[in-house]
């Protein structure tokens, strides 16, 4: 497994309307690197966004889609995400603020 830095963990959020609608409970969604661990998500989370506290961390890891072009089969590449829960003291992500 590689050494992950913390800024190489969250590669980047999701916009969607389901992601939309849980930051109301305080809940973000990320896209992150597929060998990062809960723990690493976590820390990566608290230190890029100054004042966040984590609850939970919940992954998701996504198999990709079997593709064809012609007579040539293939995937589409195997991502994995995660839906950070924050405590209820924490600050709220301000990237998302105004979306």
């Amino acid at each position: 497994m590689a050494d992950l830095k913390y800024y190489d963990i969250i590669l980047k959020p999701v916009i969607t309307e389901k992601s939309m609608g849980m930051m109301d409970q305080k809940k973000y969604t990320f896209v992150v690197h597929p060998d990062a661990n809960k723990i690493q998500i976590r820390e990566a989370v608290e230190k890029m966004f100054e004042g966040v506290k984590v609850a939970s961390v919940n992954t998701i890891t996504r198999k990709g889609k079997p593709k064809r072009r012609g007579m040539t089969y293939g995937r589409t590449a195997t991502t994995k995400r995660a839906v950070v829960q924050l405590t209820a003291d924490s600050k709220e992500i301000d990237f998302f603020q105004g979306m």
